[in-house]
């Protein structure tokens, strides 16, 4: 049973995504600034965060002690919202149980954060997948997306995890005498965000290339389909296969919107037949992201479903004083993704044997020549 109550104010109900602030011990005193300044500009009735909260795979979070120092960085990631009484609740991305402490056992300490809304797991266990409610008028769903797809890919929800959203929808309007509009958040997003993209030429210089089952593709957003703040810094890195999740939304037309992260260089909303599909940039500084661009989503909603949104980033809140340049700088020029580093060395290594070859027959044919 969900245990705080949520409420529209004044006919409007707002949610800050908060996406991949994947933080190791040592918390970005960069990240908790832009935190905090986006809490003070945006007042938020809701502060949701997508998943990665945590650099799993962090030395720093390792070792004998690793549940003390990981119940450090919650509790540090959480004291934004909970200093200021805003609700704060949480999913989980492919990076927080890196650290061996198991997604359930994060979930018992976010628990102990006297801001953090939940409500009981879906009925297999998944402490990542569960929904709130708004006044019993509006339900916003929260999947774990877990790992990878088994196929190579990132992950997915499983064939439970979407009967149960079924369930969850038709109970409710059952009770309501119809479905009641809804949102969900995951941290990593299904193959249709491809199919909002527009695919171009390798010659493009706005292109970006992408891997897996699109390699040797390449896609900027579409014009038509994109506001003027959105911006695709990588491709996003989804699953290899579809899960069907999206399709399992449309049946009703129930949710209204799938916002995800993962992709810390991606934020964008685009319309996929009858839902929208929103990336939000990164929030963190520990890891590669959109250099000032890193930022939250704020997104107003009414009891309707209709809603509104907008990004608010670094470099409009704090401008461009950031503190640990050296480490920020490296990081600009991070890769976005270990497919991308493998095709590189790949292409490397082929251009460099080929060239190997051709040397090779041109010695050869010298010697002939002689």
């Amino acid at each position: 049973m969900q245990n705080k109550a949520l409420h529209f104010k004044n006919g409007t109900f707002r949610i800050m995504q908060i996406a991949d602030i994947q933080e190791p011990y040592y918390v970005s005193s960069n990240t908790l600034r832009l935190i905090n300044a986006a809490l003070d500009e945006a007042k938020p009735d809701l502060v949701v965060l997508t998943g990665d909260q945590l650099k799993g795979y962090s030395p720093t979070l390792m070792g004998q002690n690793r549940r003390e120092r990981v119940e450090d960085v919650i509790s540090r990631i959480l004291k934004p919202m909970a200093s200021r009484g805003i609700p704060v609740t949480a999913t989980f991305g492919n990076h927080d149980d890196q650290c061996g402490i198991s997604n359930s056992e994060q979930m018992e300490i976010y628990k102990k954060c006297p801001a953090f809304v939940c409500n009981d797991p879906a009925d297999f266990g998944d402490d990542g997948t569960f929904y709130l409610t708004v006044d019993d008028r509006f339900i916003i769903y929260l999947f774990d997306t877990h790992a990878k797809d088994g196929h190579g890919g990132y992950g997915m929800l499983r064939k439970d995890q979407i009967e149960w959203y079924r369930k969850v929808r038709d109970e409710f309007e059952e009770k309501n005498g119809g479905v009641l509009p809804s949102m969900a958040f995951q941290h990593i997003p299904t193959p249709e965000f491809f199919d909002v993209l527009k695919q171009t030429s390798p010659l493009d210089t706005k292109g970006i290339r992408a891997y897996g089952t699109h390699k040797y593709k390449w896609y900027t957003l579409d014009p038509h389909n994109s506001g003027l703040r959105d911006f695709l810094g990588e491709t996003p890195a989804s699953s290899y296969v579809n899960s069907g999740e999206v399709d399992a939304f449309l049946e009703k037309k129930d949710v209204k919107a799938l916002f995800v992260g993962h992709d810390h260089k991606c934020s964008y909303v685009s319309k996929y037949k009858d839902i929208y599909l929103g990336f939000t940039q990164s929030c963190g500084f520990s890891a590669y992201g959109p250099d000032l661009n890193r930022g939250v989503r704020c997104i107003d909603i009414s009891p309707e479903g209709s809603f509104e949104t907008r990004t608010l980033t670094y470099y409009e809140l704090c401008g461009t004083t950031v503190d640990d340049k050296l480490a920020y700088t490296l990081r600009r020029f991070a890769p976005a993704s270990v497919a991308g580093v493998k095709t590189a060395f790949m292409e490397t290594g082929a251009l460099l044997g080929t060239a190997g070859a051709i040397a090779g027959l041109v010695a050869i044919s010298k010697k002939f020549k002689r």
